[in-house]
């Protein structure tokens, strides 16, 4: 069965397509995932795109990984950027539920004080590592700033990140370019000349390294078949214990339908020309297997090869559908 590009996985130390997470022992962390009251910088950097001559950003290469020009230019100060020995990483390749992810480590790091995880939106309180645009401060400047313990939110694959996070022994749990037609985009998407490259490459890569180091990995069906049974897992990476009555609060406002709802966690807060809700909403309907409805035949067939080309030897395996 194919597997909607839109909807790939989440890596961590688990079960599932593309959500990764990770911490320190006394304690760096890595996440893939998504999420506002002690507002520590109320500026969205992404607003800063609203002052840009285009909204649209072109792709540049990166040590052969597809990357914005604006990220490439930034490129020298994440690559010295310094990681604490308790911040958490969530890594994912884009849209494989990191807005999820990080609502709910938010939610787990303010002991499920609902008010808390509405000081501010998702994307001030838990920084965009790599973001990099000409006005406004850059992810790394957001991080400078922002009190440990620290969330961080990457997409860069594994080979990619800033090699402190593994001195430190860290845990690690509409800028894009036009997509063209739908069918256009599924064969960028599967040559990997899409922003951040390969999907194939991304989620081995996280998965050979989880191997040795300290990264949970979290696949998107599994949080959706039994969120409570992944937010245990991730309780437990993290050495945390939380009573029954504060998981069930935060497997509520973490729910897709409360999420969605949530200013500070569905990007209601960025301007119509960056992200046009009314076209389509950033969470958009939460579920898996939804590449039936987009996929022809044809391309179900095309996909399904590629992907079983591209997986060939490698004991990492997704599910489809729920």
């Amino acid at each position: 069965m194919g597997h909607c590009p839109e909807h790939s996985p989440v890596t961590g130390s688990s079960t599932a397509p593309g959500t990764v997470l990770a911490q320190e022992p006394a304690s760096l962390e890595v996440v893939e995932a998504a999420s506002r009251e002690d507002r520590q910088c109320c500026v969205n950097p992404l607003l800063a795109m609203e002052q840009e001559d285009a909204i649209r950003q072109e792709l540049g290469s990166l040590h052969g990984i597809p990357l914005f020009k604006s990220f490439i230019e930034g490129w020298p100060q994440v690559k010295a950027f310094q990681a604490r020995p308790d911040d958490l990483l969530i890594s994912t390749y884009p849209k494989s539920g990191t807005t999820w992810l990080s609502e709910i480590m938010d939610m787990i790091y303010h002991n499920g004080n609902v008010e808390k995880c509405r000081r501010d939106a998702i994307y001030n309180r838990v920084p965009f590592l790599e973001m990099k645009v000409s006005k406004g401060p850059s992810g790394v400047e957001q991080l400078e700033k922002t009190p440990s313990p620290r969330l961080v939110k990457t997409h860069l694959p594994v080979q990619l990140l800033p090699t402190s996070f593994w001195e430190k022994d860290c845990k690690m749990a509409k800028i894009h370019p036009d997509p063209g037609t739908k069918a256009e985009f599924l064969e960028n998407f599967m040559a990997g000349k899409v922003a951040y490259g390969s999907w194939y490459d991304h989620v081995r890569g996280w998965w050979e390294e989880k191997q040795e180091k300290k990264i949970l990995y979290l696949f998107y069906e599994d949080m959706k078949k039994d969120p409570r049974r992944e937010v245990q897992k991730i309780l437990q990476f993290l050495g945390k214990e939380l009573a029954e009555e504060t998981v069930e609060r935060i497997l509520h406002h973490t729910s897709f339908q409360e999420m969605k709802k949530n200013p500070a966690a569905n990007y209601e807060t960025m301007l119509p020309t960056l992200m046009d809700h009314s076209l389509s909403p950033f969470l958009r309907k939460g579920i898996s297997g939804d590449w039936k409805n987009h996929f022809t035949v044809a391309q179900n067939e095309h996909f399904n090869q590629h992907y079983q080309e591209h997986m060939a030897g490698s004991d990492l395996h997704f599910q489809m559908e729920v």
